[in-house]
């Protein structure tokens, strides 16, 4: 069965890049009727942060990225699913030391004895001579009475993967298809620390194996290590799982994805307000496209579409303007209850939820809407009288001054006070009177309905004049009207 994983280090937040690992290896699973493991490999005690695996599993879910074994959250008790396990390899540190001693017992792996002071010193003295920095091999020629005699005298040593240089290292990636690597450039890599802790390279080749793992997607960052982890299944004897190492993110300079230009959490994106479906379609075409014109895809949809032949090679621009454009569109997707039901709890002025005013006037800004954080800003004015401001009310672009903006004011009210409460709710009987107004009183458009915007919400930017009136209905309108124009 094609078997897949997603394995992330609990060192903190789920970075974007792991969530568009984690997703394009849950589409390929999905796809190919296999099956997906979450791993979590937290062997690095040191980076190791509290609740981070809850928050991890959270996240994932969030996305409706369900895994077939691994751990999951019951209630706020981790625990395990799956004949595999455990799936933390924190609990599997004698399976990695019994593979060490096989590969020390076989020759494809030997002792290292160097202190740190004298791998330090070594990297300088490459770097003046401009090699590549690598390890020289200096304990790989001891004797085994020389290793055994240093061990029993208290010695500290790590264990080195030992790379055999007689040939080449050649694999197919399934989205950078021929790769082929010297063996003299490939560095005799610590499998084992001097703690008794494996590092990622031991343990993740020892995990895909014994879990079944034949597809291994991860990204471009771990191509250089793929040959020495092909040189450990190798070693071992093992079936080689097929690898499909996709792009990294990018900024739009073209530098790597980092904090120091943005969020790089997906929970950030979460918590911004951006839809779970904004973001999963997002991410899958930063380096993936359906090879189709089509933008807006579900989860299942996805699945359905998902080739890695169609992830490119070439690193993928992260543009939040995309994020915004996708987010957006599902936005304006939602029907007007639904979205009420996401805003709402980011309100923080006097609003009954189940109030129809409240209904209208989220659908005025639906349209205007590019992430749920936005919102009460947008829906403030609806619920909270606006402020005279008299630098706002007068415009010069558009002739507006106090003359005509009193004389607007005016004239609207006798307007707006014909109309019936009822004709008020549609914005269409509203419309043709005000601009008769206009002409009527020899004004431009925007003399007249420039002032009754900024006399309805007080916003320099807002929905049109005649949504908002429609919205706030007649009473509400020609009190605020009145307001200003008792101001000037």
């Amino acid at each position: 069965m094609p078997t897949t994983r997603f394995a992330p280090s609990p060192t903190g937040y789920l970075h974007i890049g792991g969530l568009r690992t984690a997703l394009f290896a849950y589409l390929f699973a999905r796809k190919q009727g296999g099956k997906i493991i979450l791993r979590i490999e937290d062997t690095d005690q040191k980076r190791y942060v509290q609740g981070a695996t809850e928050n991890l599993i959270k996240t994932l879910s969030w996305f409706g990225i369900e895994f077939d074994e691994g751990p999951y959250l019951e209630g706020e008790e981790i625990k395990e699913k799956g004949e595999n396990g455990p799936y933390f390899q924190s609990k599997r540190t004698e399976i990695y030391k019994e593979h060490a001693q096989k590969l020390l017992d076989e020759g494809h792996a030997y002792y290292c004895f160097c202190t740190p002071e004298r791998l330090q010193e070594m990297r300088e003295q490459q770097q003046k001579e401009k090699k590549p920095p690598m390890y020289d091999r200096k304990c790989c020629s001891l004797t085994p009475e020389e290793v055994k005699s240093r061990l029993e005298a208290g010695e500290r040593a790590v264990i080195r993967q030992k790379i055999p240089h007689d040939k080449l290292i050649e694999f197919t990636d399934s989205i950078r298809d021929e790769m082929s690597f010297d063996p003299k450039t490939i560095d005799d890599q610590v499998l084992i620390k001097s703690e008794g802790f494996p590092t990622y390279h031991l343990a993740n080749v020892v995990d895909d194996h014994f879990m079944g793992i034949t597809h291994v997607i991860r990204g471009e960052e771990w191509l250089p290590s793929t040959p020495k982890h092909i040189a450990l299944y190798q070693a071992f004897g093992w079936e080689i799982p097929q690898f499909a190492h996709i792009p990294l993110l990018l900024n739009l300079d073209k530098s790597k994805l980092s904090k120091r230009q943005g969020d790089v959490a997906a929970e950030d994106y979460i918590n911004k307000g951006y839809l779970r479906e904004a973001i999963l379609n997002f991410i899958a075409f930063l380096g993936w496209n359906p090879g189709t014109e089509e933008e807006f895809f579900s989860l299942e949809q996805l699945i359905e579409k998902f080739d890695l032949k169609r992830v490119q090679k070439a690193g993928a621009i992260f543009n939040l303007e995309k994020l915004d454009w996708f987010n957006g569109h599902y936005l304006r997707e939602k029907s007007v209850a639904e979205l009420a039901d996401l805003v709402f709890p980011l309100i923080d002025f006097d609003v009954k939820k189940d109030d129809p005013y409240f209904l209208k006037s989220v659908e005025v800004i639906q349209t205007r809407l590019t992430k749920l954080e936005e919102a009460p800003e947008m829906l403030r004015f609806f619920f909270t009288e606006p402020s005279y401001e008299e630098e706002l009310l007068l415009n010069p672009k558009m002739k507006v001054t106090k003359e005509t903006a009193k004389l607007a004011f005016q004239k609207s009210i006798e307007t707006l006070e014909k109309i019936s409460a009822e004709d008020f709710e549609d914005e269409e009987n509203l419309k043709q009177p005000l601009l008769d107004l206009a002409k009527e009183l020899e004004l431009k458009n925007g003399q007249i309905l420039w002032p009754l915007r900024v006399a309805l919400t007080g916003e320099k930017y807002s929905p049109g004049t005649f949504e908002v009136l429609a919205a706030l209905g007649k009473e509400k309108s020609v009190e605020r009207i009145q307001s200003y124009l008792t101001n000037l």
